[in-house]
């Protein structure tokens, strides 16, 4: 499982801290490992048509005990139906083991499932169903009926009544009445006995059907607790925990389905098994995106956060690891100011700068905003642009101007302008993106798309120029969802072609290169037309 550069590595090769694994420049070495694997998985055939459809890979450089310098390959999830593959380190727990507990008593919940099935197609039971929903049918159409025909003769004997009748007629139309009221009733018993007898006989189906469903939750749910006590995780200090008490302290509360079978944690678990000193990480995406997500093939990522951030937390403790880059001494960001009156503030918000806190002590352009106007009410800022994103950001003097100019923004009476720079060549002129976007709940802050989840987002584009493979192009959001222009540039359904130096749905580089550059509303207090433009900084 240990593999040797072919190269000599010399102390000033190696990293002088390990990874920071969510938000990374990766390591040259680890940069010829990847290679290695890659021309490994080039040669592997038999894997073609798996891998095309993408997985995501790592490397970790090592130092062994007797100081020997080299990395380790992994791969996320499971490879060609098994978790074991020469060059590749195994799984911290193989589930897929044939004779293990795991593939037992998952055929066992099969067997409940075909069970299920298997009442749910059967000939009997489904008659029931069209026998119930037939009768219940018809029960309705001739109760409706009778009433029809009751209040029609109703209304006949009202009229004979005005005439005066004679009190023999009435009391026959007294009769009457009570009769095909009596009619009714034993009509309705008669089919409320009917639908009974066969809603009793659905019972000793539905009975059993929910049974076995809720065998079926209770050993899945058992199946699923005794998987995740396999799952004792080691870290730099020699300390061992489980999954369980790994996410106790999360929001999920309970590890998700999957949690660290990611090549991240398999990669560390074998080096502190096998005494090996972990240096550097990377990992890179092999193959198509998938449907939902933004992955390029050879590209590196960061370790996901909703499986990973709290395993390797854990893992991590007792390794020097780099400080997160987003984390810098942020005082030195001042917003410049573009516009300003009495009501309301347009700041050019740099890039690396958030619109509002976050989980740190990062400054903001709320808190700078607190600080510089500190007569200003309500919530100051009126909209957002990504910490990554730089350009035109209003801030709001008074809580009646902040309501207003959300109000034209939900309204959509504020123009806005974007440019950036893309990795890859659009050939299309200009056009309408509309990819309706949502959170990925396993990977925040990323976003995906999904046409069943989604939330309905339109871009309008005009590309400006190409050069050298890549493209200039100026964005016109007609919504406003999170991360929208970066999802619909990079997703294959979208443009295909993710911005530059963006390290969620695409590379990095010296910056993600999007600017909001322009902005035009009509004050909602003078109502004057208000025009704000900004140089593009890249």
């Amino acid at each position: 499982m240990f593999h040797s550069f072919k190269q000599v590595i010399t102390p000033s090769d190696l990293p002088d801290q390990f990874t920071y694994p969510f938000h990374y420049t990766p390591h040259p070495l680890c940069i010829t490992a990847a290679q290695d694997v890659q021309a490994l998985l080039a040669t592997k055939e038999e894997w073609k048509k798996e891998l095309d459809k993408g997985k995501m890979f790592g490397v970790l450089v090592v130092e062994t005990s007797n100081g020997e310098i080299g990395y380790l390959a992994a791969f996320s999830g499971n490879l060609a139906h098994s978790n074991q593959h020469a060059f590749f380190v195994p799984p911290v727990y193989d589930l897929l083991q044939p004779d293990g507990f795991f593939k037992i008593e998952e055929e066992q919940i099969s067997q409940i499932n075909r069970q299920i099935k298997t009442i749910e197609t059967s000939s009997e039971y489904i008659a029931l169903q069209q026998s119930l929903d037939t009768t219940s049918t018809y029960a309705a159409t001739e109760v409706a009926k009778a009433k029809d025909t009751y209040k029609a003769a109703k209304r006949e004997r009202e009229l004979l009544r005005s005439t005066q009748q004679n009190e023999a007629e009435l009391a026959a139309m007294v009769k009457e009445s009570q009769y095909q009221k009596a009619e009714i009733k034993r009509l309705e018993k008669r089919f409320k006995d009917e639908i009974a007898a066969i809603q009793q006989k659905l019972t000793l189906f539905s009975t059993r059907i929910e049974e076995l469903k809720q065998e079926r939750k209770t050993r899945s749910a058992r199946l699923q607790q005794q998987l995740f006590d396999q799952f004792q995780l080691l870290n730099g200090n020699g300390e061992t925990k489980g999954l369980c008490a790994i996410f106790e302290s999360t929001v999920q509360k309970t590890p998700p389905a999957g949690a660290a079978e990611c090549a991240g944690p398999k990669l560390l678990q074998y080096a502190y098994l096998n005494h090996m000193k972990p240096l550097a990480m990377a990992e890179f995406w092999w193959g198509d995106s998938p449907k939902t997500e933004i992955r390029k093939h050879g590209l590196y990522y960061p370790a996901c956060k909703g499986k990973c951030e709290p395993i390797l937390g854990h893992m991590l403790k007792g390794l020097d690891v780099e400080a997160n880059p987003l984390l810098k001494d942020s005082e030195t960001f001042i917003p410049d100011i573009v516009f300003e009156d009495e009501w309301i503030v347009a700041v050019n918000k740099p890039a690396g700068m958030l619109s509002v806190p976050g989980n740190t002590e990062q400054t903001s352009v709320f808190s700078w905003a607190a600080r510089t106007y500190p007569q200003a009410t309500g919530p100051l800022i009126v909209h957002r642009l990504d910490m990554a994103t730089s350009g035109i950001l209003l801030i709001a003097k008074t809580k009646e101007v902040h309501k207003a100019l959300q109000a034209l923004f939900a309204g959509r009476s504020i123009t806005k302008r974007y440019v950036a720079i893309l990795d890859g060549d659009v050939t299309k002129q200009s056009g309408v993106i509309n990819l309706p976007i949502c959170l990925d709940p396993t990977d925040r802050p990323r976003q995906m798309v999904s046409h069943e989840f989604g939330k309905n987002a339109v871009t309008k584009y005009e590309v400006l120029a190409h050069k050298d493979h890549t493209t200039r192009i100026a964005f016109y959001p007609i919504t406003g969802r999170t991360h929208q222009l970066r999802v619909h540039a990079a997703h294959i359904e979208g443009l295909n072609a993710p911005i530059k130096g963006d390290e969620l749905y695409g590379q990095k580089a010296d910056r993600l290169h999007l600017h909001a550059a322009y902005l035009e509303f009509t004050h909602p207090i003078t109502q004057q037309r208000i025009v704000l433009e900004t140089k593009t900084p890249f």
